[in-house]
């Protein structure tokens, strides 16, 4: 693997504190303090590599993954199959999804599965949504075919009819709303 990859417990780290990430990261300090060693404790039979079987459930343990396109890597405490589905597994202290960083984490997890299993692929480093008259549209496409430059950059647009909008599931925000204001 790359050694240039960001690790995905530095996601987390960055996330809890970016002067942690940095001291971590770019100095290679690691402070221990209690917490941390109570954690490596209580993880140690976590890092066991191996595969069980549980009922429907098929546990790999301590499994590595990365993505070339993120340019992260590291290892997953579990992934669960069941089913066909892959489910990343990070084994952390105290109580479910009361920290921010540690869904960073999982959620880095969860796309280097996908993008290593094929489920998806990353087209976009962003997606923007708008709402334009057909002049506008037009007006749009010649803009973006004078700024781009074609061996290098990749746009796509996806036009979507009134139906499509109103079949549109969002997770997270709310879903697509035209604005009285559209600027170019």
């Amino acid at each position: 693997m790359n050694e240039n990859y960001l690790p995905l417990a530095y996601l987390n780290a960055w996330e809890y504190c970016p002067r942690r990430f940095y001291l971590e990261y770019e100095l290679g300090e690691m402070a221990d303090n209690e917490y941390i060693l109570q954690g490596r404790y209580l993880h140690r039979n976590v890092d066991i590599e191996g595969t069980y079987q549980d009922e429907a459930i098929l546990t790999h343990r301590h499994q590595w993954v990365w993505s070339d396109r993120l340019k992260v890597n590291g290892v997953i405490d579990a992934v669960e199959e069941k089913d066909g589905k892959l489910i990343p597994l990070e084994y952390k202290k105290g109580r479910q999804g009361r920290h921010l960083n540690d869904h960073f984490q999982l959620c880095a997890a969860a796309l280097c599965l996908e993008m290593l299993c094929g489920y998806g692929k990353w087209t976009q480093y962003s997606v923007f949504e708008c709402f334009l008259t057909k002049m506008q549209f037009v007006k749009l496409q010649q803009q973006i075919e004078d700024l781009i430059k074609p061996k290098t950059d990749s746009v796509r647009i996806y036009v979507l009819d009134t139906n499509a909008i109103k079949k549109a599931i969002a997770y997270g925000s709310q879903l697509p709303q035209q604005e009285n204001t559209i600027i170019l």
